[in-house]
């Protein structure tokens, strides 16, 4: 028989996966299948098991997840915590990614590798302004005034530390007291190589063990007791990871010297001293423990600083606007900001949310967004966006975006997702990583039995203590971060520098393309078009009259073309509807033109291709007189009436001023740039030899764009594609690597894997040296990781020993295993610092 069930608790395919397994247990079943995306259990059994007994197994398990009938399950059942108060979001991600980008909603340890869990960072916690009374610390309100018990002024709230904060300050209490207490315990083991030790004449060794026993109780079962509740999880769990050695390798020294202390009779002489007191290891484990404890006290250091760029980003967000209400500025937070309210903006003010100028001129400093240090001149009608800086002029604004939706929120949304994304060179590490464990334990068993049978005595002390050391120096740790700390780090250096990456697969695709295939408006061109002219081929109609018929017809039309002949209209007082000229049935027609129906007659305004599709024909004079326009790299749009071509637009767009320095760089790091542009082939053939470009193809449609990336591909090649409009969307989603110009269409950037906040091409040489440089640094993690062990167990096993004596303390593993982790991420900081 089958049964379904609703779950509850599932987030990823490892609690799918989890699930299954611990259902599939329950005796009598045969089969389970879990969907997560309707959180559902299709459970077939030999004879009818109660639900009872698949909660109770879900129960024992943990309690993550709980099943239910169907349609029985409410939310206020599991009713999720509150989340903290502070300057994070309260929502956390493991460092290392081991499950992807699932997220939780409350600090802890991953249930995975045991790494301390790093909080996400975003606008809403940290625009909200909040004040109290210092008499009377229950008042809070959410602006300044007076208290309403004893009248005192309130004062601004310090926001509650971040989880990263709170974990570094009580990381660092657990240090201090781990160091007060291993630090005797160290020296009291290492008295024992002074001559004549002094110590004994205190009082016998044997007492002197029970007070290093009494000393390590604090280290071992307070200040390092969570790597032991680690390790024991990642054995259940069997998700074996650093803390598994750790664990196992402390764990095993410090319950060998309490064992030794209680029935020191058990163990043969090789074990015990000149006085009868068996070897006890409490230095070892102290001291291995405290180690430990110091690396991941440093690691949290290091966590901070590795997204300090999203940090930076939103120190950028004001907390307060001035709103024009009724006439009257009045100062509002930022929350309190809705979509067309009008703000002033004074000289020096941080612009609130994005919006467009609708009074005066300014210049805006935009280098924390764009990575351009030069300020932008600003008019009516331009746009603004949030974070950046007023120049010395005072301006109005209209709200456009606000809370979510404005660019320095997107910018920090996409640096979170990215951060958290893993690179497809990860899944190395992530094989690794997951025969590497169970290996090196049994290496360690390996190295106990050689030491046990030809090692010199006391043969046991010297099995033991390698055994130990080969388990401490081999953890995974820096192996696991070499990927994550490159990427979080580069992603937000791009993010500082206009590059906006929304995952790491971009990253490493990018250093890989050959090819890049750029489109022509917006893209090399500003984007910005101005009309030149109009002109007529038929003595029925003057100049004006078809200016008339082209702006009827455009203003229905969000195209930038259309757009810029509807302004020239306005400037020209050309108002159609006066005339008589009514639109109706607007149709775009992609990669071609527009067509209506105005006054009963059927009128098209496009390419030639639009033309052909109207059956208007185009003259050779009439191809002539628009060749001379195209030769000089202008647009020349066609208008037709009842399928006769009587006249033209002639629109110009300049070319980006960084357009030929950008194509030029990237030609010379052996990368082919093609142009694909929808233009005529005069037009795309005047703008290609201005940029000294030999491959360029012309009159594309967004089918012909796509045909030519999957081409491309079929020839081997690693194709990156940029571009700015709807038409560029499939080609962009194609690509290995889509990039949208910042300046373009939402659809564009929704298809795109690397967005330039700017706009230009000189971004994508920033996004290809990024690119670089970031898995240059991943590839050098994983070089330091993997021959750090290498190098490091042989050692530790004691290969040495026979030719030259040398043996790895346990305790200089501990050191050299945890300064690994901190060696790694120190590498991927330098990420901060490179030109790009």
């Amino acid at each position: 028989m089958k049964h379904k069930y609703h779950i509850h608790g599932m987030t990823c395919n490892g609690c799918r996966n989890h699930v299954e397994e611990t259902l599939s247990k329950v005796d009598g079943i045969s089969s389970v299948t879990v969907n997560l995306e309707k959180a559902e259990a299709i459970i077939e059994m030999e004879v009818h098991v109660p639900i009872e007994k698949f909660q109770e197994a879900l129960k024992n398990d943990g309690g993550s997840y709980s099943i239910h009938n169907l349609g029985e399950h409410t939310h206020s059942e599991t009713k999720k915590e509150e989340k903290p108060k502070g300057k994070g979001t309260g929502t956390f991600y493991c460092p290392m990614h081991c499950e992807g980008d699932k997220t939780y909603d409350k600090y802890g340890d991953c249930p995975v590798c045991g790494m301390d869990l790093v909080e996400e960072q975003n606008l809403s916690a940290t625009t909200t302004e909040q004040w109290t009374c210092p008499m009377h610390p229950e008042i809070v309100k959410d602006e300044a005034g007076s208290c309403p018990i004893c009248g005192m002024d309130l004062v601004p709230m310090q926001p509650d530390l971040s989880a990263e904060e709170k974990t570094y300050k009580k990381l660092l209490k657990k240090f201090r007291i781990a160091t007060l207490f291993t630090l005797p315990i160290f020296l009291i083991a290492m008295s024992e190589m002074v001559a004549n030790n002094p110590l004994y004449d205190v009082m016998e060794q044997k007492y002197w063990n029970w007070i290093q026993f009494a000393l390590s109780i604090p280290v071992v079962f307070y200040a390092t007791w969570m790597f032991f509740e680690r390790a024991y999880r990642s054995i259940k769990t069997w998700n074996l990871n650093m803390f598994t050695l750790i664990g196992i390798g402390a764990g095993v020294a410090w319950l060998f010297s309490v064992f030794g202390m209680f029935f020191p009779d058990v163990f043969p002489s090789q074990f015990k001293t000149e006085s009868g007191a068996v070897h006890v290891y409490f230095e070892a484990a102290t001291v291995i423990l405290t180690l430990v404890l110091l690396g991941q006290l440093l690691e949290a250091r290091a966590h901070s600083k590795t997204n300090s760029a999203v940090k930076e980003l939103l120190k950028l967000a004001p907390n307060k606007a001035i709103k024009l209400v009724d006439g009257e500025e009045v100062e509002v937070t930022i929350e309190d900001i809705k979509l067309n309210d009008i703000l002033r903006v004074k000289p020096g003010d941080k612009i609130p949310v994005d919006g467009a100028i609708t009074e005066g001129d300014t210049s805006i400093d935009e280098s924390m967004i764009t990575g351009e240090p030069i300020p932008v001149n600003k008019t009516v009608d331009d746009k603004v966006s949030s974070g950046t800086i007023n120049g010395n002029q005072s301006f109005l604004m209209k709200a456009e975006k606000v809370g979510s939706d404005t660019l320095l929120s997107q910018i920090i949304h996409m640096v979170n997702d990215a951060s958290r994304s893993r690179a497809p060179i990860q899944n190395l590490a992530d094989k690794v990583s997951g025969y590497f464990v169970p290996v090196v334990v049994l290496i360690s068993l390996i190295t106990f039995a050689v030491w046990a049978i030809w090692g010199p005595e006391p043969i046991y002390v010297y099995a033991f203590v390698n055994a130990i050391a080969v388990l401490i120096i081999a953890c995974p740790c820096a192996l696991g971060l070499a990927t994550p700390m490159s990427v979080m780090v580069g992603v937000g250096k791009g993010a500082q520098s206009g590059v906006l990456i929304k995952n790491a697969e971009a990253l490493e695709k990018l250093d890989k393309v050959d090819t890049l295939i750029i489109d022509k408006t917006g893209t090399i061109t500003e984007g910005k078009p101005t009309v030149e002219t109009v002109g007529s081929f038929d003595a029925n109609f003057n100049e004006k009259e078809i200016l008339q018929y082209i702006v009827s017809l455009n203003k229905n039309s969000e195209h930038p073309l259309a757009e810029a002949t509807v302004k020239y209209g306005k400037e020209q007082n050309v108002d159609p509807e006066a005339s008589g000229l009514k639109s109706d049935g607007f149709s775009a027609v992609t990669g071609k033109g527009v067509e209506a129906t105005i006054n009963d007659k059927k009128v098209a305004l496009g390419n030639p291709k639009m033309m052909e599709y109207a059956n208007a024909d185009i003259t050779s004079q009439m191809k002539a007189e628009a060749e001379t326009y195209q030769k000089q790299g202008k647009t020349v749009s066609y208008l037709s009436i009842d399928k006769i071509v009587v006249g033209y637009v002639v629109i110009s767009d300049k070319i980006k001023k960084t357009s030929a320095k950008a194509i030029a760089a990237l030609q010379e790091r052996g990368i082919a740039v093609i142009m694909l542009t929808g233009d005529n082939h005069n037009t795309a053939q005047a703008v290609a030899s201005v940029l000294n470009l030999t491959d360029f193809k012309a009159s594309m449609l967004p089918e012909d764009k796509l045909n030519v990336v999957e081409q491309l591909q079929i020839e081997g090649k690693i194709v990156a594609m940029a571009g700015d409009g709807i038409n560029d969307a499939p080609a962009l989603a194609k690509s290995d690597v889509g990039i949208a110009m910042g300046t373009g269409t939402d659809v564009a950037i929704e298809s795109a894997m690397i967005t330039l906040v700017k706009g230009d091409l000189h971004g994508i040489v920033k996004a290809r040296n990024l690119s670089h440089a970031v898995m240059q640094n991943i590839k050098q993690n994983l070089f330091f990781a993997l021959i750090y062990n290498t190098i490091g167990i042989p050692i530790a096993a004691g290969v040495l020993f026979p030719f030259f004596g040398i043996l790895l303390s346990p305790m200089i593993a501990a050191l050299a295993m945890s300064f690994s982790s901190v060696s790694v991420i120190a590498n991927a900081l330098r990420l901060k610092n490179i030109k790009i």
